[in-house]
C-alpha cells in the first residue's frame, strides 16, 4: 500500500499540517523529504529502514551531509537545505537584536551550533543587559570524550566583550546528554569566576540526540 493510499489523517504531511511537525516521528519528516519509497516500500517504511540502518536520526543526517547514499539526489537536496533553513532562521532571528527569552531559545542556539560535531566543542554566549547575542565563540575543542576549558580565558573574552550575561554549552558526540562530575564542576568554577567580574552565567547547556540539557534546571546554578 502506497502512502496516497492510507487515510487521509495518517498521511505525513497532511498530519503535519493539522498538528504541527512536532508531531511527526523522526521516518514521518524524513519520508516528507524523500517523497516517495521505492521497492515496494513506501516513504516512511524507508525512513525507519534508512535510520535502524544508520543506528539513529543524528547519525542518519550525518552520513547524508557527506555523501548520498540511501537517498536520490533530489531528496538529499531537499534534507540539505532543509537543514540549512533551520540554521539561518536562528542566525536571522539572532542578527535583529532579539534577546534570547527563554531556556528554549537559548538551547535551541547551541544545539544548531554543536548537535552535528563529531567531536566535543565547548561554547560560549556572550549577551548584553538584555540578553541581546554580542558574540558566540567556540572556546574549545577536543576529542570524542572531551575538551579542556580554561575560566581565565572566559573571563578575559567576557571583558573583551563587554558582557553583562553569559551562556556556555557544550556536545557530547554519544548523543548521551546526562552531565558528568567534571560538568558539575565546572559550572561551579566558572560561576565563581565571572562573580567576581559581575557577569552572571545564566545557563550550562549539553547538547546530545534529545532536547538540550539546562544545568540551570538541573539547579546547578
Amino acid at each position: 500500500m502506497t502512502i496516497k493510499q492510507w487515510p487521509a489523517d495518517e498521511r505525513p504531511r497532511e498530519k503535519l499540517l493539522r498538528c504541527g511537525a512536532s508531531r511527526l516521528s523522526d521516518a514521518e519528516l524524513l519520508a516528507i523529504f524523500l517523497g516517495s519509497g521505492g521497492r515496494g516500500e513506501d516513504a516512511v517504511a524507508v525512513g525507519r529502514r534508512l535510520i535502524g540502518e544508520a543506528g539513529g536520526l543524528r547519525p542518519l543526517l550525518e552520513r547524508l551531509q557527506k555523501e548520498g547514499r540511501g537517498i536520490g539526489p533530489v531528496a538529499r537536496c531537499r534534507l540539505l537545505a532543509g537543514l540549512e533553513l533551520g540554521s539561518r532562521h536562528w542566525q536571522e532571528k539572532l542578527s535583529r537584536g532579539e534577546g534570547l527569552s527563554s531556556p528554549r531559545d537559548a538551547g535551541e542556539l547551541f544545539r544548531c551550533r554543536l548537535r552535528d560535531r563529531t567531536n566535543e566543542v565547548f561554547a560560549a554566549a556572550f549577551l548584553d543587559t538584555r540578553h541581546r547575542l554580542i558574540a558566540f565563540e567556540e572556546l574549545a575543542q577536543g576529542g570524542i570524550d572531551g575538551a579542556e576549558v580554561h575560566p581565565r580565558e572566559i573571563v578575559r573574552r567576557c571583558l573583551q566583550h563587554n558582557a553583562a550575561a553569559l551562556l556556555v554549552g557544550h556536545n557530547h558526540p554519544s548523543g548521551v546528554a546526562e552531565p558528568s562530575r567534571a560538568d558539575q564542576l565546572l559550572t561551579e568554577r566558572l560561576k565563581q569566576a565571572l562573580g567576581l567580574i559581575d557577569v552572571r552565567l545564566l545557563d550550562h547547556f549539553i547538547i546530545g540526540d534529545g532536547p538540550p540539557l539546562s544545568l540551570a534546571e538541573r539547579g546547578w546554578l
